[in-house]
């Protein structure tokens, strides 16, 4: 018995995998417990546990995200950037032999508008510096190797600033080799820097700007750019959404009312896919958890859903036995206001194969009042920092 025993437990250590030096992968760190399904609340290891160089390791991977989202952006700044050059050029064309007007460019832009609502570069303002663009830079292939790396709005302050073509050339290579932004580039024009630092250059390396510079920042926030990719929406609600967490998290804190802060964009990973709690709190006066999930847009009754698997994760694998059910606190953007409600469980109205719901109540149980922030609290001190932007 002793020996089959043995066998067994030699069998188990065989079957779990083996890296390349020989050694058995440690446990993956988790919050609290791990579902036999798989699902748990996964920590990173402290640093001092890693191998050694990992920190150089990191900083490489850090380094070449880093340029290629920026080189990912540009390139599509480009294809933005010769569009509009190529609209220019066509309403110049037209403007020569059929003798278009303002009238006609007011109409494109409304028609333009009325095909793509949801991109903004389509201005009568806008069209005409387009048109501008291609009468400055009549070339395609000087476009495509100078103006095409700089963004839409560099290009415009340069047409407005900057009349010698040759000029222009220098200040677009300062821009593409320094990452300059707007307002650095008007304090140079101001200064007439190219006349200060010789000739231009115009032998384009197509070399990344630094993808800390300023110019970065900026490309990677142009509106233009990504109405035209189609992704502005859920980037500025992310933002958004960010901001709120931030300030949430703040005067949650400052309320001295029992919130001990616990993480933020906390894991839950589970077999098929991973999600991330916006906040998570302990309450020491309550003595349970609070789950606070952030949404810049409009209720859904989906974000029920959500935030009911994340309040049932919770209590399965953080929640101590001494501890109260987990509450959750969703905060939706309705209208042009903020609306806060509480998402309790009740676990004695079981519907469906989910066999528990939750529910948006309007006003909090009179055990809670005292303890948490009212509806109300909240609302007014997320309107008040609307008010201040």
């Amino acid at each position: 018995m002793a020996a089959r025993k043995k066998a067994t437990q030699s069998l188990k250590k065989l079957k779990q995998p083996v890296s390349e030096t020989g050694a058995r992968p440690a446990a993956r760190v988790s919050r609290g417990r791990t579902h036999p399904g798989g699902a748990s609340f996964p920590v990173a290891p402290p640093r001092s546990e890693l191998p050694r160089g990992y920190a150089k390791t990191f900083g490489e991977i850090k380094q070449r995200i880093l340029q290629e989202r920026l080189r990912v952006v540009l390139t599509a700044n480009a294809t933005m950037v010769l569009l509009y050059w190529d609209i220019g050029r066509m309403i110049l064309d037209r403007q020569e032999r059929a003798g278009w007007g303002a009238k006609v460019i007011d109409r494109l832009a409304a028609d333009l508008r009325g095909a793509f609502p949801d991109m903004k570069g389509f201005s009568p303002r806008n069209l005409k510096y387009m048109r501008a663009f291609a009468a400055a830079w009549p070339d395609l292939a000087i476009v495509q190797q100078v103006a095409a790396q700089i963004p839409w709005f560099h290009n415009c302050l340069l047409l407005d600033r900057v009349p010698d073509p040759t000029a222009r050339n220098w200040y677009i290579r300062q821009v593409t080799e320094h990452g300059w932004s707007r307002n650095i580039l008007t304090l140079q024009i101001d200064a007439h820097a190219h006349q200060r630092h010789g000739k231009a250059i115009t032998n384009f390396t197509g070399t990344l700007p630094p993808d800390d510079s300023d110019m970065a920042a900026q490309v990677f926030k142009d509106p233009y750019l990504f109405d035209f990719l189609g992704t502005a929406d859920p980037r500025r609600e992310r933002e958004v959404e960010q901001a709120l967490v931030d300030h949430i998290q703040r005067f949650l804190l400052e309320l001295g009312q029992g919130f001990a802060f616990v993480g933020r964009q906390v894991q839950l990973a589970f077999a098929s896919r991973d999600y991330f709690l916006d906040l998570l709190f302990y309450h020491l006066k309550l003595r349970c958890y609070v789950v606070i999930e952030l949404k810049a847009v409009p209720f859904d009754p989906e974000f029920i859903g959500q935030i009911n698997v994340y309040l049932s994760a919770v209590d399965d694998l953080l929640r101590h036995p001494d501890d109260k059910p987990t509450i959750g606190l969703l905060l939706c953007r309705s209208k042009d206001r903020i609306v806060v409600e509480y998402a309790l469980r009740d676990l004695k109205k079981p519907i469906g194969v989910a066999g528990w719901q939750t529910k948006i109540v309007e006003k909090l149980p009179a055990n809670l009042k005292g303890s948490l922030p009212t509806v109300e609290e909240i609302e007014a001190e997320l309107s008040r920092e609307e008010n201040e932007r």
